[in-house]
């Protein structure tokens, strides 16, 4: 019996190519992107669940209260040995520092290999790998990491260090200023995993690289690369760890006015929490999930729109087969064949289509997604899952349909709109198709005007033409460089600074005002810089002078946010006032600067100060010409290059830094565009279908039309009143969805666009005109039909 049922179900579906194609095609679409969706959640939900026990693993976090509460995962470098020491709630703790953007150079024999490593490397306690499943392939983990300068690699890192050779005993050379001697090769990192660095050089050699950060008294300040977890004993809860923490902070830092509150952050939310720079929102996974949940079900709706307007022709062999002995329940279980042949097919296309896509949405996320058919059994369970659902959801209300139908009204094809469903079923599901589709358009406006708002607006400085390029020498040296890159045809300005005006590098400091004995309840962001950053950046100088181009004098400039800080009646009222910030960075405020965005637009803007600092200059910021980039940039390359044999090349324009903090919103706009090309793409597909049914239904009184003298645009108005009708009422449904969704989007960001009617107009405007052209394609054969042949028709 089974058999039979495909059989006819095939046979059918060969005899209606067009709606074979149109079902497979909306279907294949709406499963490709539930099947993508379903990996990349799978893939970020999988993040460090491989470690054993670790519902017990934390990451000790730290938020700062001052004026405002921050958020940092770091934490102060002698917090984690205090913890070990003096409580017993934990059975493993260790401490990790990482730094990124790191130079390794390798000498072997006379040849001298220079690797810039992105993911930098990581001074981390022998506990670390202890806590965390890492497995070693070489080496002894109790004793890898005992000594200082001994570290271990990952056995990719070794064979491209050391090619065939045996890595153990070799020694590598750490920002030309640490020799590292490998003493243990990991086995390679897993792509689920947030811990990318494959160096890790023992815990103890850390003061070599920052003696601030390797101190164990340094309670006074917290750098985000100094990161500790801990392996809590069973039964130990999370509120008994937590109560212990505020005494630290009491006996190490009770004048301060930054006070912190250590929290325990579960491993399983270090992934998602972007407080504490997770890289995936876990809200994120939700709009996906919700998005590939949409367009599956508008898919099978667009199935099911098909399906009963497809009805009409099915309906005298339905009446045979019903004459002849059939019964409802085989009737149905047919139709459910016809559907599952349909959904199977669709299955495969859309196997298909992920393939092609994966690299694609792995080069969008910087994920490493694959498919893994052989030994993915979850995706295989997804898959099996959706093509029941979807069987069921698309192919049940078609087939009770079709299984009710009277055998003698069926025959005499007499069949009226009510018993197919009516209008006002395929109504509905054409309305919630384009409610979906319009909501997704909304959303794509809404963002795409967001994030040009936070690219065209004037940030308070010049961003364009300006190369960031590290600095990698002393204070005297990089002087010396400054000199020469000025001296370059297409250069027009050169400053050294900590950083650009708007960068994810943060310096911050609570600072002391005007010689008061206690400090100011707020946070201060730190841009260190000499005499010409003003200029480089099109910075505006609202009163008193610029810095001297000293070495040795600590002058001010600040920002006119400061005052309010103050609480000043005039930022003026600030000029020759002291400033002491960092507990012994003193001097005068000579200068204020007019307000500019020192973050990105989620965010308020900062009290800022510019000191000249020398020692703290991380960048060279060259302002170059626009008129000969290429031979401008080699130019600068080669000075730098010149300079730093030892070093290895890299910069950057400052408008692609600006643009990474809005990395997320871009990765939302693509997707989002995506869908709704989609989904508009499947609800046309159901479109297509009601006028299909229309026409069909339509065909006489079209002819009686056209002989009483009814023109062409008169004719397809009976089509476009009908689907105007719909749009709109499917407008109405999204338009307050997209409104509320919109509005608390937007609420992350503290400079942010208005919610404009006119985006609601262009939503509606493109809806009307995608389908006004699938409308009049397949209206105008019924228009266009002589009436002579539709007056003939049964």
């Amino acid at each position: 019996m089974i058999r039979n049922y495909f059989k006819i179900a095939f046979r059918h579906l060969n005899r209606n190519k067009a709606y074979a194609i149109l079902n497979v095609s909306g279907l294949t679409l709406g499963m490709t992107c539930g099947l993508l969706i379903f990996l990349l959640v799978k893939y970020h939900l999988g993040f460090d669940n491989f470690h054993a026990n670790t519902e017990r693993i934390y990451r000790i976090v730290t938020e700062q209260h001052r004026d405002n509460i921050s958020y940092t995962a770091g934490v102060p470098s002698p917090l984690g040995k205090a913890f070990r020491n003096d409580y017993t709630f934990a059975e493993k703790v260790a401490r990790i520092a990482t730094f990124d953007e790191l130079l390794v150079t390798v000498k072997q024999d006379k040849e001298v290999k220079k690797f810039n490593e992105p993911d930098g490397a990581a001074f981390a306690e022998e506990e670390y790998f202890k806590i965390f499943n890492f497995p070693l392939i070489e080496g002894d983990i109790k004793t890898a990491l005992k000594e200082p300068n001994t570290g271990i690699i990952t056995e990719r890192l070794a064979k491209k260090y050391f090619g065939q050779q045996n890595p153990i005993n070799q020694t590598f050379r750490l920002e030309n200023k640490i020799d590292v001697t490998v003493k243990g090769v990991l086995k390679d990192l897993p792509i689920n995993t947030d811990q990318q660095t494959e160096i890790f050089i023992s815990y103890n050699t850390l003061k070599q690289y920052n003696e601030w950060l390797g101190s164990e008294v340094a309670w006074g300040g917290i750098q985000s690369s100094m990161n500790c977890y801990a392996l809590l004993r069973p039964g130990v809860t999370v509120s008994q760890v937590e109560k212990v923490f505020p005494a630290y902070v009491k006996k190490y830092r009770p004048t301060s006015k930054n006070v912190h509150h250590y929290k325990l952050q579960p491993l399983a939310d270090v992934h998602f929490d972007a407080r504490y720079s997770g890289t995936m929102e876990k809200k994120n996974l939700w709009v996906l999930t919700l998005i590939g949940l949409f367009l599956i079900v508008t898919a099978c709706v667009n199935f099911i729109n098909l399906a009963t307007a497809q009805a009409l022709k099915l309906s005298k062999e339905v009446g045979v087969r019903k004459v002849l002995g059939s019964l409802r329940g085989q009737l149905f279980w047919q139709f459910i064949a016809q559907t599952s042949l349909i959904t199977l097919i669709a299955s495969a296309a859309a196997l298909i289509l992920s393939a092609l896509a994966l690299p694609y949405v792995n080069n969008l996320f910087s994920s490493q997604i694959s498919l893994n058919l052989l030994s993915n059994w979850q995706l295989w369970l997804f898959l099996i899952g959706v093509i029941i659902i979807v069987t069921f959801l698309s192919g049940s209300y078609p087939g009770m349909i079709l299984a009710r139908f009277q055998p003698v009204t069926a025959l005499k094809g007499k069949l009226s709109q009510q018993h197919i469903g009516g209008f006002n079923t395929r109504r509905a599901l054409i309305v919630t198709q384009f409610a979906i589709s319009q909501i997704l358009i909304i959303g794509m406006i809404v963002i795409a005007r967001q994030m040009h708002f936070a690219q065209q607006s004037d940030l308070g400085f010049n961003k364009d033409a300006v190369v960031m390029i590290p600095i990698v020498s002393s204070p005297g040296q990089a002087k010396t460089v400054k000199g020469k890159l000025q001296q370059i045809a297409g250069v027009e300005n050169v400053s050294l600074c900590f950083s650009a005006p708007s960068s994810q590098n943060n310096w911050g400091a609570t600072p002391f005002y005007d010689n008061r004995s206690e400090e100011e309840p707020f946070r201060i962001s730190m841009r260190a810089a000499d005499n010409d950053y003003l200029s480089t950046f099109d910075l505006k100088l609202v009163a008193g002078r610029n810095l001297f181009p000293s070495d040795t004098a600590k002058e001010f400039l600040v920002n006119e946010t400061l005052a309010k800080k103050l609480n000043l009646a005039s930022p003026l009222e600030m000029l020759g006032k002291t400033l002491k910030v960092n507990g012994d960075m003193s001097g005068p405020i000579v200068g204020i600067v007019k307000d500019f965005h020192d973050q990105s637009f989620h965010e308020e803007i900062s009290a800022v100060c510019i000191p000249s600092a020398s020692d703290n200059y991380n960048s060279y910021a060259v302002k170059i010409n626009t008129n000969n980039v290429p031979a401008t940039l080699a130019a600068i390359e080669k000075t730098w290059s010149a300079m730093h044999p030892d070093q290895l090349y890299n910069y950057e324009f400052l408008d692609e830094q600006v643009a990474l903090f809005y990395e997320t919103e871009s990765l939302m706009f693509r997707l989002i565009q995506a869908f709704s090309v989609i989904a508009i793409f499947i609800g046309c597909l159901g479109l297509y279908g009601l006028v299909s049914f229309m026409a069909a239904q339509k065909t006489k009184e079209i002819g009686i039309r056209k002989v009483l003298g009814s023109n062409i645009p008169q004719i397809l108005w009976i089509f476009g009143k009908e689907f105007s009708t719909l749009i709109l009422i499917s407008f109405a449904i999204a338009s307050p969805v997209a409104w509320w969704a919109m509005n608390h989007w937007l609420a992350g960001f503290k400079f942010h666009i208005e919610i404009s009617a006119w985006i609601f107009l262009t939503a509606i405007g493109a809806t009307f005109l995608i389908a006004a052209l699938t409308v009049v394609y397949q209206a105008s054969k019924a228009a266009l039909l002589d009436p002579v042949k539709s007056l003939k028709s049964e």
